[in-house]
C-alpha cells in the first residue's frame, strides 16, 4: 500500500545495477525500462541544465517546470508505452579550434533532454563498469585535468617516449548506427530503451548526413553513446590487442574522440600507425591524414637545448601545448602552457566583452 515502507533511493537502484554488471561482465540486460518512473524522472530533470538553449518547441525550463509532475507522468507513460516520439533537434553552429571553422550540433527539446539524462544514468551504471581507465571524456567523477595528470605521470615514466596524435575525422557525423546497435546488443537488449535511442539517433542526425551513421552531437546521451563506441573500436583493441605485442612499454589516453598514444619505441608507434587506419575503416571512421601525426618527445640529453636540432617536439593535447623544460633542481621535466590558439580565442573573447 502506499505509504507503507520509504521507496528505494535512485542511488540504491543504480548501485545495484553497477554492482551487477562489475560482477557479470558478460551479463546482458534485458529488463531496465522500470526503474526509470516518475521519481526516477524528478531526479533526472533535477540533473538538467536549466538554462541551456531551447529547442524546437521553444519550450523553457521554467515553463515546463509549472505543470512539473503532470508532464513527468506524461512522459514516463509515452517512454514505457512506446509512444514518445523524440522531437527534431533545433541546429546551431558554434566555432571549432581556432575558430576559422564550425560544428554544427542539434539541440534537443528540454523534455528531451530530460529522458536523455534518465537514460543515460542507468546506462552509465553499466558501462561505468567496462570502461577502462584510458579514457576520461564525460564520464562520472574523470575530468580532462585528471586525463592531463594521468599523461604527465605515464609521460615521465617513460621519459617522454614518441607521441602519436590520433584525429578522427568528423567523428560524430561518421558513427555507423549498425556498428552502435551491435555493440549496445553485448551489454543491452531492453526493448523500451533501444527503440528510445534509435528515436534519438535519427531525430539527432544532421541534414547532409545519411540517415545510418552520425551521432546527435549536442544531446545529453551523444557522449556516453560516442565512449561506448570508441570503447570497443579503439580502446579495447589497444589494452587487448596492441600493447601485449610490442616491443617497449606505451599507453593511451583518450578524452571523448580526442586520443593520445605514447610509445617507448618509435618502432612501436610505426607499427601502430600503420595499422590504425584500417581499424577504424573497419567501423565507418577514418583518421585525418594532416591532423594525425607522430612527434618525438623523448627526454632531451643532459646539454640538449631548443637549437638542438635532436631536441624533442612539442604537441596540444586538451588545451595546453606540452613540452620539455628545466625545473628548479635543473632536471629535464614535462611541462605544459596554454595553446596558442587557445589564449588568441580567450583576449578576443575578452576584446568583445570589453567592447
Amino acid at each position: 500500500m502506499a505509504g507503507t515502507s520509504n521507496p528505494e533511493t535512485i542511488s540504491t537502484r543504480l548501485r545495484r545495477v553497477a554492482e551487477l554488471s562489475r560482477k557479470s561482465p558478460d551479463m546482458v540486460w534485458t529488463t531496465l525500462a522500470h526503474h526509470i518512473d516518475l521519481d526516477f524522472l524528478k531526479e533526472a530533470y533535477r540533473l538538467v541544465r536549466k538554462d541551456g538553449a531551447v529547442g524546437v518547441d521553444e519550450q523553457t525550463a521554467e515553463e515546463y517546470a509549472v505543470n512539473l509532475e503532470e508532464n513527468l507522468k506524461s512522459l514516463e507513460n509515452r517512454f514505457k508505452s512506446g509512444s514518445y516520439k523524440a522531437p527534431p533537434v533545433r541546429r546551431a553552429s558554434i566555432p571549432k579550434g581556432d575558430g576559422k571553422d564550425t560544428r554544427t550540433i542539434g539541440i534537443p527539446t528540454f523534455e528531451d533532454k530530460i529522458l536523455q539524462r534518465a537514460v543515460t544514468m542507468v546506462l552509465e551504471a553499466i558501462y561505468e563498469q567496462d570502461f577502462l581507465d584510458c579514457s576520461y571524456g564525460f564520464r562520472p567523477g574523470r575530468s580532462a585535468h585528471k586525463a592531463l595528470d594521468s599523461f604527465w605521470r605515464k609521460a615521465m615514466w617513460i621519459d617522454g617516449g614518441h607521441v602519436l596524435k590520433l584525429d578522427i575525422e568528423k567523428y560524430f557525423d561518421m558513427v555507423d548506427h549498425a556498428q552502435l546497435r551491435n555493440f549496445l546488443d553485448r551489454r543491452v537488449r531492453d526493448g523500451v530503451i533501444r527503440r528510445t535511442i534509435n528515436k534519438w539517433l535519427k531525430a539527432g542526425v544532421l541534414q547532409e548526413q545519411k540517415d545510418n551513421v552520425g551521432t546527435p552531437q549536442g544531446g545529453v546521451i551523444s557522449p556516453l553513446l560516442a565512449n561506448i563506441y570508441l570503447h570497443e573500436v579503439l580502446d579495447t583493441w589497444f589494452e587487448r590487442a596492441v600493447r601485449p605485442n610490442l616491443e617497449e612499454d606505451a599507453f593511451l589516453i583518450r578524452y571523448a574522440d580526442d586520443a593520445t598514444l605514447v610509445f617507448s619505441l618509435k618502432e612501436d608507434a610505426d607499427k601502430v600507425l600503420k595499422a590504425l587506419p584500417k581499424r577504424l575503416q573497419a567501423f565507418g571512421l577514418r583518421m585525418h591524414p594532416d591532423k594525425t601525426r607522430l612527434i618525438r618527445f623523448t627526454r632531451p640529453g643532459p646539454k640538449s637545448g631548443k637549437n638542438d636540432p635532436h631536441h624533442p617536439g612539442t604537441f596540444d593535447l586538451l588545451g595546453f601545448t606540452h613540452y620539455w623544460g628545466k625545473s628548479r633542481k635543473k632536471q629535464w621535466v614535462i611541462k605544459r602552457r596554454t595553446a596558442r590558439d587557445r589564449f588568441s580565442r580567450s583576449l578576443k573573447n575578452v576584446a568583445n566583452w570589453c567592447r
